[in-house]
């Protein structure tokens, strides 16, 4: 991927991949999208070359690694019926499109769901929803607030609350959040509906089973 637009020195080119750095203003851009796209690829066993030079423009080549299952297969389990259920899921993604999509494929499972864009916005939701809130569907990386401080939070206001975490960033960016990359909570991107459906319904079917402590992620409850 490649354009002629006015391309970067080397000293924005080092830092165009780390969580938050934007060359934009802050009311312009999170600095959050090619931190995930980093994220994705070094997930999916890829990488990612950058060449630019000011004045002549970007050329970004990203190399994956050959699929491990015949394309066939894949088909297969995505044609899966995806397990449905029902229950309240708390959503917090800023990201508006994204957002909208988890929240389609949730509803159309069967679940109610609680959408928030911010910390504010879900914590909000915490205090103020009369019903019960059965599992806390986040982002990591969010503005101001990160997903593990939204879940510490949630669990005060709603202690037992089930929490699964939409990483897209490298394992480094993960611990520094207190989470590991082995964790059950984790959901990585890139997911599919199905995808996002089993891992709720793995979460909401353990809150009644008694878990090995072994397998506890610092941020369970």
């Amino acid at each position: 991927m490649s354009d002629t637009g006015s391309g970067m020195d080397e000293k924005t080119r080092a830092q165009i991949f780390e969580p938050f750095f934007t060359t934009k203003q802050a009311d312009q851009c999170a600095g959050l999208g090619l931190a995930s796209v980093y994220g994705i690829v070094r997930q999916s066993g890829g990488q990612i070359d950058v060449e630019s030079r000011p004045g002549i423009g970007t050329r970004f080549t990203v190399y994956f690694p050959v699929a491990e299952r015949p394309a066939r297969e894949a088909a297969r389990r995505a044609e899966a019926q995806p397990p449905g259920g029902d229950g309240t899921i708390l959503l917090v993604k800023d990201a508006a499109p994204v957002r909208r999509l988890v929240q389609r494929t949730l509803e159309k499972a069967g679940y109610r769901v609680l959408a928030a864009e911010s910390a504010t916005a879900a914590l909000r939701h915490c205090a103020r929803y009369e019903g019960d809130i059965d599992l806390l569907l986040t982002d990591v990386v969010l503005p101001k607030v990160g997903g593990p401080e939204i879940a510490i939070r949630a669990r005060e206001l709603r202690p037992g609350i089930r929490v699964v975490f939409m990483p897209g960033f490298s394992d480094e960016t993960l611990a520094s959040h207190g989470l590991s990359a082995r964790s059950h909570q984790l959901l990585e991107k890139p997911f599919t509906p199905t995808a996002v459906l089993e891992r709720v319904r793995r979460q909401l079917d353990a809150r009644d089973a008694q878990e090995p402590a072994s397998d506890r992620d610092p941020q369970d409850g």
